[in-house]
């Protein structure tokens, strides 16, 4: 799976599972609502330090966020 993909789509499944929309996540974190659209659609290649600060805001280890889903053969 392409990893931007992945961040992706871990990171708004995290978000939705806390009950956060992309307007909270701007709030707690600084990253514009635009950004974090882009990020869940696979468009932004994030470093490592906004990993961080993404984990941080939404409360979770930033390896979930780079995680393979579980039973996933990529």
């Amino acid at each position: 799976m392409d990893m931007r993909r992945l961040v992706g789509e871990n990171f708004a499944r995290i978000r939705r599972e806390k009950g956060l929309t992309q307007e909270d996540v701007e709030a707690l974190s600084g990253f514009s609502q635009q950004y974090l659209s882009s990020l869940e659609n696979g468009r932004r290649n994030p470093t490592i330090i906004t990993l961080y600060e993404l984990a941080r805001a939404l409360g979770v280890s930033h390896v979930e966020l780079v995680a393979t889903p579980t039973g996933s053969d990529t």
